[in-house]
């Protein structure tokens, strides 16, 4: 396993289940090695533009993201996943769009820091 990679985990539901569910490692944190991980999912209408990131079937990188349809990969679903919990991996996505996830989740992260005071 290994940053970029999309992997089959279980992920909390809204109605508090478990689902086994693709998700996106986006970076491997200190000190055991988990994963901060967001979640992908076909609901394309929840796509926040300039935050999340869509990969359809045109995209160079879905044949090798093991995805089986259009999909958005949620920036606002994160999740910490230890190494035990993480099923298995998929696919991968294209270096470029794992650069844009991160670059954009810290955009988000760093923006208005001094609008509080």
């Amino acid at each position: 396993m290994k940053e970029a990679d999309v992997v089959l985990t279980p992920l909390p539901q809204a109605n508090g289940s478990l689902k086994n569910r693709p998700a996106l490692l986006l970076r491997e944190l200190p000190p055991f090695g988990d994963y901060l991980a967001c979640g992908i999912s076909t609901q394309i209408r929840q796509a926040v533009p300039g935050f999340d990131d869509v990969i359809s079937e045109a995209d160079p990188d879905f044949p090798a993201s093991g995805l089986v349809a259009e999909s958005v990969i949620r920036l606002g679903f994160l999740a910490v996943l230890p190494r035990q919990r993480i099923l298995g991996t998929i696919g991968e996505v294209a270096t470029v769009r794992h650069a844009r996830l991160l670059r954009n989740l810290s955009n988000h992260l760093v923006a208005n820091q001094n609008a509080g005071g």
